[in-house]
């Protein structure tokens, strides 16, 4: 598993759909367990001139983290 990134983040429009990624994804057979809340979020991106743009025209995106579990 050590091709595996520690922490994958997934976005969805509805929290259904991030909540349903956990079994989907079969998250926890590739050593993952989910990491704090799934909460909605709006996405900022901040250029290298320091301007700020609405990701996704403003709309809050579901997210849902997993990271790799220790063994």
């Amino acid at each position: 598993m050590a091709d595996q990134p520690h922490r994958i983040t997934f976005l969805a429009k509805t929290f259904s759909a991030a909540a349903l990624e956990f079994h989907r994804g079969r998250m926890a057979e590739k050593g993952y367990r989910m990491e704090g809340r799934i909460e909605p979020t709006v996405f900022r991106r901040i250029d290298e001139a320091g301007e700020v743009s609405e990701e996704f025209a403003g709309e809050p995106m579901f997210t849902v983290s997993f990271v790799r579990r220790e063994d």
